[in-house]
């Protein structure tokens, strides 16, 4: 069970081989992803920008096992749910994106969870002191 605030939204495997979680952690207007060794702060406009660029229409008929949810500002929601396709050995792990006045966006848990972590790491590398704001001109 994860505290309120906080959804489980992908698995990585560590360098001693066990299993670690990546969680999407919501305090107030904030969103920070949480892994075993990092936090990042992602920019607020981070996950729709994702879930617009790898989401496709959410399939509300399809079976699948909700996980989780996870309630963001501005009224929007983020689901973790499990799809078990005919063609699949294993379930598969999507996240389901929904706000008010949108059609619902599914996509692969892997693939949200890269991106933010790339976007995160990439905010945080921007905002260090003494680091260079802009590409070296070629």
């Amino acid at each position: 069970m994860t505290a309120p605030g906080v959804l489980q939204i992908h698995e990585e495997t560590s360098e001693q081989g066990s299993l670690s979680p990546v969680f999407l952690r919501v305090e107030g207007a904030l969103l920070s992803l949480v892994s075993h060794d990092e936090a990042l702060a992602l920019p607020s406009e981070a996950l729709p920008a994702v879930m617009s660029r790898f989401g496709a229409p959410f399939d509300s008929s399809a079976s699948i096992k909700v996980v989780a949810s996870l309630s963001l500002p501005g009224g929007c929601s983020l689901g973790h749910v499990r799809h078990l396709a005919g063609y699949d050995v294993i379930a598969r792990d999507y996240l389901v994106y929904e706000c008010p006045d949108r059609e619902p966006l599914c996509a692969l848990s892997v693939a949200v969870t890269a991106a933010l972590l790339h976007l995160g790491r990439a905010a945080k590398k921007y905002t260090q002191p003494n680091t260079p704001k802009r590409l070296p001109e070629e």
